[in-house]
């Protein structure tokens, strides 16, 4: 991110919109050092600060509509001065480095296709979602931008995780792989077969082969491309799954005294461990193949959450994911063509 811009936060977007959003600035501007500016009514917005003693330490960009949590793509078209769409223009002007808004997926990302553009040789932008393996998170793409896509598409996917991964967690050459029904490389169906040839040709991706979905939180992969409608059911089960065995975890630690017991033995192991399966600890999802950097934050998302967005959207931009992204779009166009 260039230095001195601020990230726009969309203020009117989420469950918990606009207190806990205001609440996840204060965090991001006083605790990280993040500049911040949050968009949305003035009125209700300086009263939130106000709370938080910050009304002289956060702007206010002013945005009187809003997309509610149930309102789908074509919002984006009614609601042209909506404050996820004034935190794109911002970025689009260069007046911001970064949107986040915990809003409805597909208005964010209707909205920002409409307001930010792909980015040159894209095809469709995809949802990036970072999966808690070790050492490092894995990335899902795409996890619910694209229901439908096509093989080039999935090759696309690869090229932007693998510069999210680049960018984000340091890796030199992030190993790709292919979400599908077996390991060989002709299981699955047309789409994911051709895909297979794509990934497998292409000089530019260290491709590791097919994964499975037991494979997930592995770390077989840095990178696992999959399409959104594919990616989105996987990512909410493995959320559901990590719920419900918590859920029995701590049905089983309460079930006797002695059980109990070693539960306060384990309480920093089991507090580390639930903190690393909260997919709010990571910031949100990334929308990826835009003329800019957008984060998703979870529509549930509290203060901490929406602090730890601002501070995944400030990495990515200043590390420079949006030109890093460019690069190898072009160089891939560079070598289809000598074929």
């Amino acid at each position: 991110m260039s230095e001195g811009k601020p990230i726009a936060l969309d203020a009117m977007g989420g469950d918990h919109a606009p207190h806990e959003i205001v609440g996840g600035a204060v965090h991001a501007v006083r605790e990280r050092g993040l500049p911040v500016v949050l968009v949305g009514p003035p009125r209700v917005l300086y009263e939130a600060l106000a709370d938080h003693n910050a009304t002289k330490e956060i702007p206010i960009v002013r945005a009187e509509e809003a997309l509610a949590m149930d309102e789908g793509a074509l919002a984006s078209l009614r609601r042209p001065r909506s404050s996820i769409a004034i935190a794109c223009h911002l970025v689009r002007q260069g007046n911001a480095g970064a949107v986040v808004s915990a809003g409805s997926t597909a208005g964010v990302v209707a909205t920002g296709r409409l307001r930010l553009k792909g980015q040159q040789g894209v095809l469709r932008p995809a949802i990036a979602v970072a999966l808690p393996t070790r050492p490092k998170p894995s990335l899902l793409l795409d996890a619910g931008a694209n229901a439908e896509v096509k093989p080039e598409m999935l090759l696309q996917f690869a090229h932007l995780g693998a510069a999210y991964a680049e960018t984000a967690y340091g890796i030199g050459k992030p190993r790709v792989a292919l979400l599908t029904i077996g390991s060989e490389a002709e299981k699955g169906n047309k789409l994911v077969r051709r895909a297979h040839e794509l990934l497998q040709s292409s000089p530019a991706l260290h491709f590791v082969g097919n994964v499975e979905g037991h494979d997930l939180l592995t770390g077989a992969a840095d990178v696992i491309v999959t399409d959104g409608f594919t990616g989105n059911v996987a990512l909410k089960t493995m959320e559901g799954a990590v719920r419900y065995a918590f859920d029995e975890l701590r049905q089983a630690v309460e079930s006797s005294r002695l059980s109990k017991l070693g539960a306060v033995l384990q309480r920093s192991a089991l507090r580390g461990l639930a903190h690393r399966l909260d997919a709010e600890a990571y910031g949100g999802a990334v929308l990826l193949g835009l003329n800019g950097t957008v984060v998703i934050a979870h529509g549930a998302a509290r203060a901490q959450s929406v602090s730890a967005a601002c501070q995944l959207a400030a990495d990515l931009a200043k590390g420079g994911i949006v030109a890093r992204i460019g690069e190898r779009i072009a160089a891939t166009h560079r070598t289809h063509r000598l074929w």
